[in-house]
């Protein structure tokens, strides 16, 4: 999808604020309410965007976060597609380096990512080795990096 100048400054309001309205986006874009409305409809659609609430799992009750690199055997697609099936699992990607996955995952507790890497992770058909990095303190994490 191409994206033209306006759709850049819908996309880049909304990175600022989810919640900014569609009339606020507007005098800002130089387009109708309901010109915006339609755009920002059509970029949801095509999967170019998502507005969505960001949360501190920490503060929702999950206070083990990591962040797993895997090395796999064969194909990789099919252990990043089992991997995206876990519920604990919000980041996949398939890299290249000494790791061919990483994975970060998102748990309630220590006892929670024992389970889930002992149990799941390593039961995946294809995972031969992990590597976990537990989070200690997370210092930026940011979603508006612009449109170019």
């Amino acid at each position: 999808m191409h994206l033209d100048d306006a759709s850049k400054a819908i996309i880049e309001q909304l990175q600022q604020d989810g919640r900014r309205s569609y009339s606020a986006i507007a005098k800002v874009v130089g387009l109708s309410e309901a010109a915006v409305r339609q755009r920002v409809q059509r970029l949801t659609e095509s999967g170019v965007m998502q507005v969505v609430a960001v949360t501190d799992p920490v503060q929702l009750g999950f206070g083990r976060q990591a962040m797993i690199g895997i090395r796999a055997q064969g194909p990789l697609e099919p252990v990043a597609d089992a991997l995206g099936e876990l519920s604990e699992v919000d980041y996949v990607v398939i890299t290249a380096g000494s790791f061919d996955l990483l994975v970060e995952v998102v748990c309630e507790n220590d006892d929670h990512l024992l389970e889930l890497l002992s149990q799941r992770i390593r039961a995946i058909e294809g995972v031969v080795a992990t590597e976990t990095f537990m989070y200690l303190s997370l210092r930026k994490q940011t979603y508006s990096w612009g449109v170019r």
